[in-house]
């Protein structure tokens, strides 16, 4: 029996496989590498590239591959670009999904754990956001990833298919042996843009808005590692086959830092200041957004590692070192 990872030559979804491949499994790859890169993929052999709504081709990869679950990451992920583009978003994030969905279960697969997101949530008004706070995206991007969670849930009850959605928080880091990382030309991912300023990539940082209700006025994320984040899935396989019942949870850490304990954690780990400027609110930026583990600890048993700025801001700094030179 093996693990079907889709988007798997992407950003969480190389660390699944390494992560999967750690605990003993087989892997198999599905990737249209639009996003992905075929060198992140530590299975090269399993790699399959095509589309998640080719459902001929899903079918037979169930089929030759003994598919026992499904791990979805494949989708569009940058919440301004939904917002000019809202029918990719509903595409690639809701369409293409349901037909995935669809092949796994003609094709018997008995557990599908989903790559959900906090943006689910909106701007919760609580301390520390749980999965019974109301749901209120504020996005395409949130909206097409929460109307996946609904097929789940309703195909959950007509089919033998088990699920679990899991909700990230800010997800950053890389894998801490160096063999992947974010690698997206232009991310927009706090930490990896300041580790990109510091290493002289980027001329400076833009800080959006210092008037917020937060201790030092900067906005407030809980940021994962990606090796965490990838662990809470297997997590959720573990307890998916055990004959657990399908679960939606949250994933990070409970706590957040600002974007000014952010940028000094990245002058720490740097050695050396580098150019931040301040820039006015962007639009729809909540002033914090924390989650509440709880379940995912305590249900899923998922134990995180890496629950450490420095050391989430040191394995995303590697990385980028790498890249640089990779890419030259």
């Amino acid at each position: 029996m093996s693990i079907l990872v889709t988007g798997g030559a992407g950003y969480i979804g190389s660390h699944m496989v390494i992560d999967l491949l750690n605990a003993g499994e087989e892997v198999v790859v599905l990737d249209n590498l639009s996003t992905g890169f075929e060198w992140a993929v530590q299975v090269p052999d399993k790699l399959i590239v095509g589309d998640i709504a080719d459902e001929a081709l899903v079918a037979r990869i169930i089929v030759e591959h003994r598919v026992e679950a499904v791990i979805h990451f494949a989708g569009s992920i940058i919440v301004p670009e939904s917002v000019a583009d809202p029918l990719k978003y509903y595409l690639n994030n809701t369409a293409k999904s349901r037909s995935l969905i669809e092949s796994c279960v003609k094709g018997g697969v008995k557990h599908f754990i989903f790559s959900s997101t906090a943006a689910v949530y909106g701007m919760p008004d609580v301390a520390a956001v749980n999965e019974d706070v109301p749901l209120n995206p504020m996005s395409p991007y949130g909206r097409s990833k929460l109307m996946t969670e609904w097929m789940l849930r309703d195909v959950a009850i007509a089919h033998e298919l088990t699920y679990a959605a899991l909700r990230y928080f800010n997800v950053a880091g890389g894998d801490p042996k160096g063999r992947v990382g974010q690698s997206t030309a232009n991310a927009t991912h706090l930490i990896k843009v300041a580790c990109q300023t510091a290493l002289g990539q980027r001329d400076h940082i833009d800080v959006f808005g210092n008037d917020y209700p937060t201790p030092d006025g900067t906005c407030i994320r809980d940021y994962i590692h990606v090796s965490d984040l990838a662990a809470a899935h297997t997590s959720a396989l573990n307890y998916l086959r055990a004959g657990g019942d399908s679960i939606v949870a949250n994933c990070g850490y409970g706590h957040g830092f600002s974007v000014k304990e952010v940028l000094q954690s990245v002058e720490r780990v740097a050695g050396h200041p580098f150019d931040i400027r301040q820039a006015p609110r962007r639009p729809g930026d909540p002033a914090s957004v924390v989650s509440d583990p709880t379940r995912a600890k305590t249900v899923l048993k998922w134990t995180p590692k890496y629950d450490d700025l420095d050391t989430i801001v040191t394995h995303a700094m590697n990385w980028e070192q790498h890249l640089s030179k990779r890419n030259r």
